[in-house]
This record gives structure tokens, C-alpha cells and sequence, in this order.
């Protein structure tokens, strides 16, 4: 494991904004993270731990510590209808060896970008399906006490977009494994194709630039406000949540822009970086929809992109 000074966060997320962080390492293993952690507390350095680099927002100052970065170390294996694999190996490499070997569940969440670990952490989901759905068993090092342990689903804290290590950073998670069922390859590709072009339909086609949906789908209390929702979507309010991004557009600021970041206006939940975007930028617009949907609609969003370095 080599620590780098002085490195550019940016180009490490799918936002592509961020300052420097004071120290940077790259892990492939459970002993190289155990080694990055050491070396942080040793030198009394606050740590991050990035994946993919997706549902992240860097301030523009940097992170005055240590981000390790956990990539890809090519361990999936699979035993019957059960996945397992390392936290740094990306959503889509696992999608794609679970279809070539016949194992079906995960295709709602084809397209979702970041890594199998982050997706398990954030409870990710899609079109019905979340991680919460998949998990079996979560095997995590407990930053605290320098353990490893490992996990069931049912004490995993599942809940929307959340769990107990979104939680608890100190709970690292290593590796994931998942419950999958047979199916045929031909009709798992099919699903992942028909997945991707729904998302194509409603969302901006490519992550760079964006960290993805910007706000969690919050629970409205307001029958009247449900119901249109409904008539205007011909859509059902899942457990009277309402998507954040049908609320953002209601308030007429789709397309909205500050300096080199824009609302998206064919899915007013993507906050897009146009290339020369800041974190200040970002953060600003985010205040303005939060701010308008709360007075005119008389709902509170809450960011789904976490705030790091602030």
C-alpha cells in the first residue's frame, strides 16, 4: 500500500468536483486496508473511505486527512445460487457475472454506477429492487476495534437508502454476499437491457457529472399533494413516499443553473456539472430547490449525496 500526497479528489467522482486530499491510498485487500487505517490513526489523520466515487460531493478545500479507496480486487465467487464478492468490485461487473452464470435478482439495479460495497452501505435501489432485497451476509472490519466481523441481512439496520454502516463509518464493509436465484441468461440480459433503457427514458444518459439522484424520495403527509402525484403520473404513491424529483419539477426549477451546474430537465432530481462546477455551486442550488419545494409544497427534502470535508 503507497500513500500519495496531494491528490486531486475530483476525477475520483462521478461529479468530477473536489480539492485535494492530504493523503490518498489505494487497497485491493482487507490487509491494505487494515494497513491505510493504521497509518491514519498512527498519524492522527481522519480517514474517508471512497468507492466508486458516485453519491459523493467533495468540498472545494479538499479533505484534510486521508481517503482510501477501495477498488477492485477481481474476487467474485460463486456456490450454487449464492454471490460473493469484494466490496471494491463495481455493481456492474457483479450484474454481468451473475447473468453469464445464470443468477437472476439484480437486474433492476442495472445502470446504477459505484461500487457492490457502496451500493450495499446506501442500501441502493431501482424499479422495486434494493440491496436490502439481495444481501445475505455482510462481512465488515470494525475500524474501532481493528476486528473483522461478519453479519447477517436481518442486522444489517436495512431501511431506505440507509444502513448500519451508512450509520457507523467505523464499520467497514469487505465483502458482500448475496442470495440469487436461477434463471436463464438470454431473459436476465433482456431484463438488463429493458432496465437500462427505462432509466435511459427518465434520467440523463452518462454519470459524469453527476452523482446521481441528489435527494431521497421523502414521505408526504399531505393526501391533497399524494393524490395529485397520482393523477398527474398515473402512478401509485409507494408508502406515501412522492419521487423528489416530480416535487423539484412542480416548483418550476427544472433547468435551473448556477455558475457551471444545472438542474436537469428531464429528471429535476440530477444535479449536473457542466465541467467547470464547484462543490459551493452545487451546495447553493441545493439550498434554493430545498428551500422552494419546502415553502410551496410544505415538504422537507434531504440529500441522498453525502457532504464530505465540510
Amino acid at each position: 500500500m503507497k500513500i500519495q500526497k496531494n491528490i486531486n479528489l475530483a476525477p475520483y467522482t462521478t461529479f468530477r468536483i473536489g480539492g485535494m486530499a492530504k493523503e490518498f491510498a489505494i487497497v485491493k485487500s482487507v490487509e491494505e486496508l487494515a494497513e491505510a487505517l493504521q497509518y491514519a490513526k498512527g498519524n492522527n489523520l481522519k480517514y474517508y473511505i471512497l468507492g466508486g466515487g458516485s453519491n459523493v460531493l467533495f468540498d472545494d478545500r479538499g479533505f484534510d486527512g486521508l481517503v482510501i479507496r477501495i477498488e477492485s480486487a477481481s474476487y467474485i465467487k460463486i456456490e450454487g445460487e449464492k454471490l460473493e464478492c469484494w466490496a471494491g468490485e463495481s455493481l456492474a461487473s457483479v450484474l454481468n457475472l451473475a447473468r453469464d452464470n445464470d443468477l437472476s435478482g439484480l437486474e433492476n439495479l442495472a445502470g446504477i454506477p459505484g461500487t457492490i460495497g457502496g451500493a450495499v452501505r446506501g442500501n441502493a435501489g431501482a424499479f422495486g429492487t434494493a440491496m436490502a432485497n439481495l444481501v445475505s451476509k455482510v462481512k465488515f472490519l470494525d475500524a474501532a476495534s481493528g476486528k473483522i466481523k461478519e453479519i447477517g441481512k436481518d442486522d444489517c439496520g436495512f431501511s431506505y437508502r440507509n444502513s448500519i454502516f451508512k450509520e457507523n463509518p467505523d464499520l467497514i464493509i469487505i465483502s458482500v454476499v448475496l442470495g440469487l436465484r436461477t434463471g436463464k441468461k438470454e431473459e436476465i440480459e433482456k431484463a438488463m437491457r429493458e432496465t437500462i433503457r427505462k432509466r435511459n427514458e427518465k434520467q440523463p444518459q452518462g454519470w459524469f457529472g453527476c452523482a446521481g439522484s441528489f435527494f431521497e424520495n421523502p414521505v408526504v403527509e399531505k393526501k391533497e399533494l399524494i393524490e395529485r402525484f397520482e393523477r398527474d403520473t398515473g402512478a401509485k404513491s409507494r408508502e406515501n413516499k412522492i419521487p423528489a424529483g416530480w416535487l423539484i419539477r412542480e416548483t418550476g426549477l427544472s433547468g435551473k443553473k448556477i455558475g457551471g451546474v444545472e438542474l436537469n430537465e428531464k429528471h429535476s432530481n440530477f444535479i449536473i456539472n457542466n465541467g467547470e462546477g464547484t462543490a459551493e455551486e452545487v451546495i447553493m442550488l441545493s439550498s434554493i430547490i430545498k428551500q422552494k419545494v419546502r415553502t410551496e409544497l410544505g415538504v422537507q427534502l434531504r440529500e441522498e449525496v453525502q457532504y464530505v470535508g465540510y
